[in-house]
């Protein structure tokens, strides 16, 4: 257990940064550039909504990322507070903007395919209720960290946040099911098997990819520069106080070069 918690520390973590991302990057680009193509000139307009239905793309996946992304801040507060993992705060700290973005992506696209369909720009719909808590979640703990200025306070307060907000994620999940919403309920991951046509199922699964990837380089990257700004944080702080000591200790030779 201690041998695969030193590999996971920062440096070698700095290390499969440096190989994963071109790598993650790369395989983003081609499933996002396939995905585009099969979404707007593959897949058919739907037959009650048209070719609006082609928002669905970019919607749905970025509603599953915001839903994951928040999970994934939950094992890194668990990591932070229970098993203190060196890189559990860097983690948790670099996926809270990623999914405010994913999230104000979802509530944006939701809000244009709302227009059409309900005749509406936003309505106080359970599932939208609660991925707008979600959101104001994903800004307040943005605020927490930027907010504490000890990072070992702000990682144990912001951990504490995450854990009591991930009681929203099933309350997203079964808002359709708990309560009559505007929502559909889920027609992909269901136990009778998708209820979406196959020529549009699979573009939303390459877009859903596509989507998962461009999380996962961004993610990295951010880790990757929380590690690095702690790393100068900590050489600033050392070089201050060995530059502090030094003026310190320079009047003391000075007089003991001049005693009698």
């Amino acid at each position: 257990m201690k041998s695969m918690l030193n590999y996971a520390g920062p440096t070698h973590f700095l290390r499969l940064a440096r190989v994963l991302v071109p790598l993650l990057a790369t395989l983003t680009a081609l499933l996002l550039g396939i995905g585009l193509y099969l979404a707007f000139f593959v897949a058919p307009p739907d037959y009650q909504q048209g070719e609006t239905v082609r928002i669905m793309y970019l919607h749905v996946p970025a509603a599953w990322l915001a839903m994951m992304i928040y999970l994934v801040m939950t094992s890194a507060a668990l990591g932070t507070l229970v098993w203190r993992h060196p890189l559990a705060d860097a983690a948790q700290k670099a996926a809270a903007p990623l999914g405010a973005c994913f999230t104000l992506l979802c509530l944006g696209t939701g809000s244009l395919w709302g227009k059409p369909m309900w005749g509406a720009w936003w309505v106080w719909d359970a599932r939208l209720t609660s991925v707008l808590v979600l959101f104001s979640i994903y800004l307040g703990l943005v605020a927490l960290w930027r907010t504490i200025e000890d990072p070992g306070k702000a990682a144990r307060a912001t951990a504490i946040f995450t854990l009591v907000g991930a009681v929203n994620i099933p309350i997203i999940k079964f808002s359709v099911d708990w309560w009559n919403t505007l929502h559909q309920p889920a027609s992909v991951f269901r136990l009778g098997g998708p209820a979406i046509a196959p020529s549009m199922l699979w573009p939303l699964v390459v877009m859903a990819l596509a989507f998962t990837f461009l999380f996962a380089t961004l993610y990295l990257m951010a880790i990757r520069n929380e590690i690095l700004r702690r790393r100068l944080r900590r050489l600033s702080i050392l070089a201050a106080d060995a530059e502090e000591q030094s003026a310190a200790s320079a009047p003391r030779a000075w007089n003991a070069a001049y005693e009698p």
